[in-house]
């Protein structure tokens, strides 16, 4: 692999870094549609019960997540005109877009276990469809840059997309589908929007997706390549890309810290709305102003944690920001608890949002170091294999990320089932009982697996300083200076690159 087809080290192209994050805003349409509504419409619309509407979702992100590793590994060794990455995110739009109208709009009159299925197939096959976009378009965020910063510049736009997409889907359905009516003072309880709704989301983020492939098309010929003799896709050399990205450890302690994180995320991602509308009681109109929370907690992250990590190592972001994010969304909850917040308390909602603006903010931090962390990642599997493996580091996350959730999407299912939380339920009508245990399940309880997060971050070992004896090591291969002596074929038979003078190789 020489240096043209090494990826860039200079600047990236305002363009570029655009069109990189505008296809993760689209990507966040399609499942911020299914991870904030779905559950939502089937369970208090429909009348599918909780736990089987979690389990819809649990199966679905189950499945994906099984999916990612595979997909990645297959992308990492694509040979084609559009390199790698790019014919799978010009392939994956269709199918998403038609999974997402299936996924609004099911037939009338389904009985309660046709109506699970149905629910169930649509979110599998809008999560399987979307792993072919995704998990490229991630790969191709990681290798656009070799600069340690400018990697978490270009993560920075995939945060801000990804939030600029949810927050956009939630001011449209708010503003425009979901608004109150005589009969349904909650709008979103009001079953003829989201037809409608859908058709609108499925045709933006066809748009989108197809955008932002052809706007990154121009890099294709100066990204990595395979190199020739790396064997074709086989489960013999998945199994060997597995191995490889898991005997760095620093990467293991970046994955179980996900995985603990996801769950606290999965929980807290099926619980928010119930807690919005049943604890604090605010309507449709009241919850899309979080908007406003959640675009100073991103932006502020999209301006400043590339400068973070120009002052501080990567470990010390991630540690912070998974602290606050796991902390932030509970005070509130604490605070009405103890009597001094209320759904009456003046200015309620401006408060909340204060707080969000925390927990956004933290929590896009901390995914900008940890995308910015794994593409360092690839640099020191680079050094020990001689393959590059962006497909697998991002897309085995991906499974740890999918699996986890599904376990806090089923979970906020059954919690809802063991807090006896009523079907079809109406403001003001629940035992406070029940909304006090609601509030305690996604505000308090829900971070206690993000607490775990942070200790397993804190053991992420990758500093500046080894990044950039990494990085000048394979600088020095590349030009020739240094014989390859790992290559395709020494990855093959796992026999780890010897060490170069200052870098020790990647953690076995």
């Amino acid at each position: 692999m020489d240096k043209s087809t090494s990826g860039a080290s200079a600047p990236l192209p305002f363009k570029t870094k655009l069109a990189f994050g505008v296809g993760s805003g689209a990507e966040s349409i399609a499942l911020f549609s299914v991870g904030s509504y779905a559950m939502l419409y089937y369970n208090q619309v429909l009348g599918l019960p909780a736990h089987l509407a979690g389990l819809a979702i649990s199966v679905s992100l189950f499945l994906d997540g099984v999916s990612d590793p595979l997909v990645g590994s297959i992308s990492d060794r694509t040979r084609s005109r559009f390199g790698r990455r790019h014919p799978y995110m010009f392939l994956a739009p269709i199918p998403i877009a038609l999974s997402l109208l299936a996924v609004f709009n099911p037939p009338d009159g389904l009985s309660t276990g046709a109506l699970f299925a149905w629910f169930a197939v649509g979110v599998v096959m809008l999560r399987q469809s979307m792993t072919f976009f995704h998990t490229p378009h991630l790969a191709l965020g990681g290798e656009l840059s070799r600069d340690y910063t400018e990697r978490s510049k270009v993560m920075s736009y995939n945060a801000f997309f990804t939030w600029a997409g949810a927050a956009a889907t939630s001011w449209i359905a708010l503003s425009y589908f979901f608004k109150a009516t005589p009969e349904y003072p909650r709008g979103l309880l009001n079953p003829e929007p989201y037809a409608p709704y859908s058709l609108v989301m499925a045709a933006i983020a066809l748009s989108v997706l197809f955008a932002s492939a052809w706007f990154t098309r121009d890099r294709i010929p100066i990204l990595p390549k395979p190199p020739e003799n790396l064997p074709k896709f086989s489960p013999f050399e998945f199994l060997r890309d597995l191995g490889k990205a898991f005997s760095n450890r620093n990467y293991v302690w970046l994955l179980i810290g996900f995985f603990f994180l996801s769950m606290m995320v999965g929980l807290r991602s099926g619980l928010h709305l119930y807690t919005n509308t049943y604890y604090w009681e605010l309507a449709s109109e009241e919850i899309r102003w979080f908007v406003i929370g959640s675009f100073a907690g991103y932006f502020s992250a999209f301006l400043f944690a590339a400068r973070l990590h120009g002052r501080y190592d990567k470990r010390a972001t991630m540690i912070v920001s998974a602290v606050v994010y796991a902390v932030a969304p509970a005070i509130p909850i604490v605070l009405g608890g103890v009597g001094m917040l209320t759904p009456e308390t003046p200015g309620l909602l401006q408060i909340l949002i204060l707080f969000s603006v925390l927990s956004y903010g933290a929590a896009s931090v901390l995914s900008i170091s940890v995308m910015s962390a794994l593409a360092d990642i690839a640099d020191e599997n680079e050094l020990t294999f001689g393959v590059r493996q962006e497909g697998v580091l991002y897309s085995t996350r991906s499974l740890f990320a999918k699996v986890d959730q599904a376990v806090g999407a089923a979970l906020a299912g059954f919690v809802l089932t063991i807090i006896a939380f009523p079907v079809k339920a109406k403001v003001g009508e629940v035992p406070a009982e029940v909304v006090w245990n609601l509030a305690m399940w996604d505000g308090i309880l829900a971070g206690v697996p993000g607490f775990i997060a942070v200790f397993f971050y804190s053991r992420y070992a990758i500093t500046r300083r080894s990044y950039e004896a990494t990085k000048a090591a394979l600088a020095e291969r590349r030009s020739g200076l240094v014989a390859p002596e790992t290559t395709a074929v020494s990855a093959a038979t796992d026999v780890p690159a010897p060490s170069i003078e200052g870098v020790a190789p990647a953690p076995r």
